[in-house]
């Protein structure tokens, strides 16, 4: 028996089409993170050990990312004993998107009373 009607003769080929590219661009974008969050130093206190030296990271839902589009000196001196990120965890508002296991921070501001 030959059926007359097929799944693509129910859908003209331009609706599929136009379908198939929303969906594909739909899995291209990338979630937008804003929210507060741990910020410190990637290696000092949240136990990265590599690469060597002080860089800025980021902590969310338990997973620590190190941030591009800001440094860890653009808050102050990182190895204040008081509110160095070297030395302290902070709470901060964050904007960016994670990508490439990093986080590509928009906007960064503290939040905490640490000044």
């Amino acid at each position: 028996m030959i059926y007359k009607h097929t799944f693509l003769k129910c859908i003209p080929m331009k609706k599929i089409i136009i379908i198939s590219f929303f969906i594909l661009i739909s899995c291209g974008n990338k979630k937008e993170v804003q929210q507060v969050a741990e910020v410190s130093c990637g290696q000092c206190k949240f136990g990265i050990k590599e690469p060597m030296g002080c860089d800025l990271a980021i902590r969310i839902e338990n997973k620590v990312y190190f941030v591009e589009g800001a440094n860890i000196d653009d808050f102050g001196d990182a190895h204040d004993k008081t509110t160095g990120f070297c030395s302290v965890i902070r709470k901060a508002k964050v904007v960016g998107v994670i990508e490439d296991k990093k986080f590509m921070a928009s906007s960064i501001t503290l939040v905490d009373d640490l000044e």
